[in-house]
């Protein structure tokens, strides 16, 4: 069904496609220092999201999570059913690689909650420019009126999952009964929801000290990743509003959650 509505939407997104693939002959055109520093700038943004999930496990190893991290990244660009596709590859490289699969699915959905909030949070970083009157697209108010919601949204669920076990453990019971559902083959699991509220307590005890740090990550990988945008807009040629740009960004990064087409390829 999910290849189906790919399909769908490719064939309908197609000539907006052909226009864009149309002009990839103009990038020989460009300075080479653009990519160099494009280049750059997209690394900072890796670093970041890294240095925010190795918070998230607790672990000071660099490699096992760049490399899973990028597995899943790229896996997540190319099949439907994108972020989902993608965290489920990730949890099972680590795994593979001897973490705890409660631990690790609680770090993982930690590091979401905290990247995925930090990047509703960005509209919100526009409002002075509107508030002296600068004029805005309505489509793109509309995305920052959007990202302030979904931020409160985020926040609550957040601090909810953060500070009170009965939601984590109902999510645990779903999953749990899920995966015995699925797996009979092997020996059940019983104590999930448990499992989870103790890692959750150690997440929260070690983001205790270095929150600061992990919301600068979160900030980080998405600014960084903005600034790249940033500088591929300017060496074409462009001059844009840089708030414009970032109203822009965030609604193609939300939109991008939904798995319609591979890494919201065409519609986003």
């Amino acid at each position: 069904v999910l290849l189906m509505v790919t399909l769908v939407a490719l064939y309908i997104l197609w000539p907006s496609l052909l226009t864009v693939f149309e002009t990839w002959p103009e990038l020989l055109d460009l300075n080479p220092a653009w990519f160099a520093a494009m280049l750059a700038l997209e690394s900072v943004s890796f670093l970041c999201i890294w240095g925010l999930q190795r918070i998230a496990l607790r672990t000071r190893r660099w490699f096992g999570v760049a490399t899973a991290q990028l597995a899943a990244n790229a896996f997540s660009r190319v099949v439907p059913g994108g972020a989902a596709a993608g965290g489920a590859l990730q949890w099972r490289m680590l795994t593979d690689s001897g973490v705890d699969g409660a631990r690790v699915a609680t770090a993982l959905t930690a590091a979401s909650l905290i990247s995925t909030g930090t990047l509703f949070m960005l509209p919100l970083l526009t409002v002075p420019a509107a508030l002296l009157g600068r004029p805005v697209p309505g489509g793109l108010a509309q995305a920052a009126w959007l990202g302030g919601v979904v931020f409160v949204v985020a926040f609550v669920l957040g601090w909810r999952l953060l500070f009170h076990g009965r939601l984590l453990r109902r999510i645990g019971r779903g999953a749990q009964w899920l995966r015995n559902r699925f797996q009979r083959g092997k020996p059940s699991v019983v104590d999930l929801p448990e499992r989870l509220v103790v890692q959750r307590d150690e997440i929260r005890d070690t983001l205790g000290d270095t929150w600061w740090k992990a919301l600068l990550f979160a900030l980080g990988n998405w600014l960084f990743d903005y600034l790249a945008l940033l500088a591929a807009i300017t060496a074409v040629g462009s001059r844009p509003r840089p708030t414009l740009v970032l109203l822009a960004y965030s609604a193609s990064m939300v939109l991008a959650m939904i798995p319609i087409t591979p890494g919201g390829l065409g519609f986003v």
